[in-house]
């Protein structure tokens, strides 16, 4: 081969491999180096398995790592999924060699991130990752390549399709989470254990990774606060609506002078709001920056092509020989961001108290909001059919955390109040 021309090493044939095969067999030349792409290994836990395409032809290795080291190959791409494990141990292997990695793994980052990206510092080779979040909206390459310029202050946004999926078809059709979940299951859209993304860490791990790329700082999940959107009742989403909101799994930085909260939670966007109107499998994001202001962005988050090109828009650039930060600054400076105190935040709030359906109970909930220190912006009572009890469905101005959940307690506490109240964030977008 020229020295235009790099051999690729891919572990991992799910979809995104499987799609990257298709896609580097009918474009090897795409980089705009003019040097083809060939794959020279592939590896993935089995060898037999049904696969729409022929691997045959392909050097075959059974270990991860061994692909990784092989010198048979310039570029290891990493698409096996999983924090630790062979994972991890390729990706080491691999830097450890002095080979560029392309990786879609956006769980090894957020919590390995910073000590992979000293040792591809270290070994001067690039470490890329456009495929970890937001599938093939280039989210990473603005991050890291367009907005150097500038400050960012916050990012935020719908980064998991699945949860929007199922947020969205219970809208749409009024069954549900158990049963759309169930579907989203069978169509593809959910894996069989679906806790990583209805649970938000999914989101969680991809909001980590933008947060470093925007404020230069070390990854650092542990300081995310999480919650998913398997407790999200059809009740909730009905009565958003007729206060004028959509329910969405929302995920936020934001950066103050108290330092950096990281947050993923099912949240409230009003209607006619760009994340309200982000649909289906869709991932949409906001950035807000000093000097450009704000500027959204919007695409499919997943899925075989898209996913593909993110890969293959990385292989593209180790091609070039560029070479740059992983996170922004060197990784020497990385620095895990200092987290902001949740209970010390400010926003508004949608709260629903399930209660009997009797004499003085909304003067009782409203006089305990306004001893507590939390003021109603609108109110809404409905009822709704086969509900214990009589929802009162409220949404506050902005409000401190603290105070909030101080507020909740005592309300719940009340003899009228039938079940635990449901407390939904308002996007601060």
């Amino acid at each position: 081969m020229s020295k235009t021309d790099w051999r690729i090493g891919i572990a991992g044939l799910g979809t995104v491999g499987a799609g990257l095969l298709e896609f580097l067999a009918e474009k090897p030349g795409f980089s705009p180096t003019g040097g083809q792409a060939v794959v020279t290994g592939v590896s993935a836990r089995s060898r037999t398995r049904p696969r729409p395409f022929d691997i045959a032809g392909l050097p075959w290795f059974d270990d991860p790592v061994e692909l990784a080291k092989t010198p048979d190959n310039d570029i290891f791409v990493e698409l096996i999924g999983g924090s630790d494990g062979p994972a991890k141990a390729a990706v080491e292997a691999a830097l450890n060699a002095g080979k560029p990695v392309v990786t879609a793994n956006k769980a090894l980052l957020a919590h390995h991130g910073a000590e992979l990206a000293r040792l591809a510092e270290t070994k001067g080779v690039p470490l890329l990752f456009e495929a970890a979040v937001m599938g093939g909206v280039p989210a990473v390459k603005i991050m890291r390549e367009g907005l150097v310029g500038d400050d960012i202050r916050s990012v935020a946004g719908i980064l998991n399709g699945t949860c929007n999926y199922i947020l969205t078809e219970m809208e749409a059709t009024g069954r549900a989470f158990a049963d759309v979940l169930a579907d989203a299951q069978r169509l593809g859209y959910a894996e069989a254990d679906p806790t990583m993304d209805v649970g938000g860490f999914d989101a969680a791990h991809k909001i980590t990774l933008l947060a470093a790329l925007a404020f230069g700082c070390a990854p650092n999940f542990a300081a995310a606060e999480i919650e998913g959107i398997d407790q999200i009742d059809l009740m909730d989403i009905r009565l958003a609506k007729d206060l004028g909101y959509r329910v969405k799994l929302v995920a936020s930085a934001e950066r103050s002078a108290d330092g950096v909260l990281v947050r993923v939670h099912p949240s409230l966007a009003p209607l006619d709001h760009p994340l309200a109107q982000a649909g289906g499998a869709l991932n949409a994001l906001f950035i807000e920056g000093q000097r450009i202001g704000r500027i959204f962005v919007q695409g499919p988050g997943a899925g075989a092509g898209p996913t593909a090109a993110a890969v293959a828009a990385d292989i593209a650039d180790v091609m070039t020989r560029s070479v740059r930060p992983v996170f922004q600054r060197p990784a020497a400076d990385l620095k895990p961001f200092t987290p902001v105190d949740p209970s010390k935040s400010m926003g508004r709030a949608y709260l629903r108290f399930m209660v009997k359906d009797e004499p003085g109970v909304i003067a009782a909930v409203s006089e305990t909001l306004a001893e507590a220190g939390v003021s109603i912006e609108s109110f809404l009572q409905k009822p709704v059919e086969k509900a214990d009890g009589v929802p009162i469905v409220l949404t506050t101005h902005a409000v401190a955390e603290s105070v909030l959940m101080a507020a909740i307690e005592r309300i719940a506490n009340l003899s009228s109040v039938l079940a635990r109240p449901r407390l939904l964030r308002i996007a601060r977008i």
